[in-house]
Formats: C-alpha cells, sequence, structure tokens
C-alpha cells in the first residue's frame, strides 16, 4: 500500500525500527527516538544501495517522492545516483553566481576543445560578461541585466564580441538550468538584432576583372619579403579570408590529398572548410615550405615566430604595390566570386567553396564537404585562369565543373 500524509504524520515509535513502504523501493524509517527518515533502496551495477533523501517533516511525502522519481531518472540512465550526488559541486546561496556556475560550465564544456579555443572563451567571459553578471546570483539575472552587459560591451565599439558574449552567456545558462542551479535563460529571451545597432555593410575595395593581370605580376615581382609575397600568391589562388590565410597550420595541409582542412575554430561561421589546392597553389606551399615549414604557422610574424603576421600585412603590401584604396586581400574573394560566375560556374560550388555557409549549423557542417569534386574542378580551373592572365594569355575558363 502507498503512504499517504495521515499515515507518514501518525506513524509512532516503537522499540525497534521500522519501514513503511511507498513502492518503487521508496520508504520511510521509523526509528526508536523518534526520526522519521526517507530512504529508497536500489540496485547499481548489481550490488544493493540505500540512498538518504531527508527527514520528515523537514521532507513531506510529496517532496520525496519527487526526489526519489528524480533520482530514478539517473539510474535509468545508467548512472550511480548516489555517486552523481557526491560528484556535484554543493553550491551555497552565496557562491551561486553567475561566475561560480560558470566556472563549473568551464570545466565541463572545454572538454574536447583545443586549449586556444578554451582561452579565447574565458578571456571573452572574463573580460565582457564577467564584469557586469559575474557577482550576480545567477538565478536571479533577468533580461535586463543581460541587456545591460551587452550594450556595455557593444558601446566599447565591438559589436561582433557582444554578439559573442551574449551566446557564450547563454551556454552558461543552459549548463544552470540542467544542473539546477537556474530555472530560467535569460539569454535566450533576447535576439541580437533586438538590442545592437545594425552593423554597416562593409564594401571591400576590389580591382575590376580587367586589372587583375597587372596585379598578379605585380605580386610576382613584390620586393617585399618573401614570406609575404607567397602569402598574396597563395590568398589569390585559394580566395580565403584574410584571418583564414595569415592563421593557417602546417598541420592543416595535406598536399598528397591536395587540400587544406581548416577547422572549425578557425572559420567565421564556426563550421570546418576545406580548400582543395590546386597545381599551382600547391607550387606555392613548396616554395614557402623552406621559409617556414619548421614551424607550426605558414606565414608567422617577424617578430615573434609563434604568433601569425599581422592581418594588415597583406593590405600594407598591397599598398606599396600601388593599389591603396584600390584592392584588399578581402577583394580577392569578390574578384573570384564576380568571374566565376561569369564563367559560368555554378552558383553553390562557388558559395560553398566562399565558406559563404547556411546559418544552420547542422546544414553548414555537411555542406563543407559538399560537392568536393567540383569544387576542386572549379579551383584548379581559377588557378589556370590566374596563371594565363599573369602571362597575358587569354584563357576562357569552362564552367561545365559543374
Amino acid at each position: 500500500m502507498v503512504l499517504t500524509d495521515t499515515k507518514v504524520r501518525n506513524a509512532r515509535e516503537k522499540a525497534k525500527p521500522y519501514t513503511l513502504f511507498d513502492g518503487g523501493g521508496l520508504f520511510l524509517a521509523v526509528m526508536p527516538a523518534g526520526g522519521k527518515l526517507w530512504r529508497w533502496k536500489y540496485r547499481f551495477q548489481g550490488k544493493q544501495k540505500l540512498m538518504a533523501f531527508g527527514r520528515f517533516p523537514d521532507v513531506g511525502l510529496a517532496k520525496a517522492r519527487e526526489l526519489h522519481q528524480a533520482a530514478r531518472k539517473v539510474l535509468a540512465a545508467g548512472t550511480d545516483p548516489m555517486q552523481r550526488r557526491k560528484a556535484l559541486k554543493v553550491v551555497t546561496q552565496s557562491e551561486n553566481t553567475f561566475k561560480a556556475i560558470a566556472d563549473l560550465w568551464m570545466e565541463y564544456w572545454k572538454e574536447g576543445k583545443t586549449p586556444r579555443h578554451v582561452a579565447g572563451t574565458m578571456r571573452r567571459l572574463e573580460a565582457n560578461v564577467f564584469p557586469t553578471l559575474g557577482a550576480l546570483p545567477i538565478a536571479e539575472i533577468q533580461a535586463p541585466d543581460v541587456v545591460a552587459m551587452v550594450r556595455a560591451v557593444e558601446a566599447r565599439g565591438v559589436r561582433d564580441v557582444a554578439k559573442r558574449a551574449l551566446e557564450t552567456a547563454g551556454q552558461v545558462f543552459r549548463y544552470a538550468i540542467a544542473n539546477g542551479h537556474a530555472t530560467r535563460n535569460p539569454a535566450a529571451e533576447i535576439k541580437p538584432r533586438d538590442i545592437l545597432k545594425p552593423s554597416p555593410k562593409t564594401n571591400y575595395a576590389r580591382i575590376d576583372g580587367k586589372d587583375l593581370p597587372g596585379l598578379l605580376r605585380a605580386i610576382e615581382v613584390y620586393q617585399g619579403t618573401p614570406v609575404t609575397r607567397l602569402a598574396m600568391k597563395l590568398m589569390a589562388h585559394t580566395f580565403v579570408r584574410t584571418s583564414e590565410l595569415i592563421g593557417a597550420r602546417w598541420s592543416e595541409i595535406n598536399l598528397e590529398e591536395k587540400r587544406w582542412d581548416i577547422p572549425a575554430e578557425r572559420m567565421k561561421m564556426r563550421t570546418p572548410h576545406i580548400v582543395p589546392l590546386s597545381s599551382q597553389a600547391i607550387e606555392v606551399l613548396e616554395l614557402l615550405q623552406p621559409l617556414t615549414g619548421k614551424g607550426d604557422l605558414l606565414f608567422p610574424g617577424d617578430r615573434d615566430p609563434k604568433r601569425s603576421m599581422s592581418n594588415n600585412t597583406v593590405l600594407k603590401a598591397l599598398e606599396r604595390m600601388g593599389y591603396k584604396g584600390r584592392m584588399t586581400g578581402h577583394g580577392f574573394r569578390g574578384v573570384a566570386s564576380t568571374i566565376l560566375h561569369e564563367q559560368g560556374f555554378d552558383h553553390q560550388h562557388i558559395e560553398l567553396q566562399l565558406a559563404h555557409a547556411p546559418r544552420n549549423a547542422v546544414s553548414a557542417a555537411y555542406n563543407h564537404a559538399l560537392y568536393l569534386k567540383q569544387r576542386a574542378a572549379l579551383m584548379q580551373s581559377w588557378s589556370n585562369y590566374l596563371e594565363a592572365q599573369q602571362r597575358g594569355k587569354v584563357l576562357k575558363m569552362k564552367g561545365s565543373a559543374a
């Protein structure tokens, strides 16, 4: 027979302990000294266990059943409920701050992440989120508090950082809810467009297609460092973003398979990207290897080889070559996109190679390897076109790479 509130209240002590069962292993142990203790008997990995749920009347029948059901769900998932309870850090009310829970989240989240990614995320929290939310009890934080945090970051002129800070805060709130430290995620109630000023559209300077031969010849005879010259050549042949180029690592390059695998954490859309390498791109890499191949980075800085070259290096080189205000590193992407579309290549193949991934993370993760054969043909055709342009020849690409 299941227990009732009346049975529990009226249970009297006896000379020896006795139990009143409620079902599913939950019972009330009535002790000779008058104590009434909630206990649950269960088995885990063949061993019998006894878990305590508190003392009546501090824990009533309804609460005992609630705790019992929660523990059974943990057991059903293959975890020992008592071990889980011991493993969970007990957070007191004074410790139940956003920062304390963020530290717990970080320990959980960082598994499988690169040290660089972990360090960057922690810096983002410390610089942008903790100054506003860190000391507040996480269960009491409301949407206006989160808005204040985001706008404080935006006021520094870093809109993208403010957006990322909101996303990271939301991850911490989700962890807090999942582990019983909070009941709602105020960050989920806010969309960046609701509170952040629109980002001005950046029009990157770029030359017209008719000026491409002159630029390629200027790069070929560039009087600066050989590494910078090869960086511009590789950018022209691969049309990756400047940040993706200067952060490139030799471990990402596979010359035998003729591909460059850029990991998700280095991509704007946070999904992996494959760059098929043309024979001309491989030639650039082979020339670069004796210069920087002993280190980690393809394009290390002059002063510190452990850090990549500045993102202004390519821009300044273009300016020295007479292209100030006419061409940027990002401009190679626009030139490639325009000419490849004009030559009849498939729009979807071009967009995938430009890493203009869909916003849906699942689709983006799948699409990074989509149409790889066609994209490899596209990249080789593009390099052939650049080579012909540099030599002053006319070469019409065949958009039949689709």
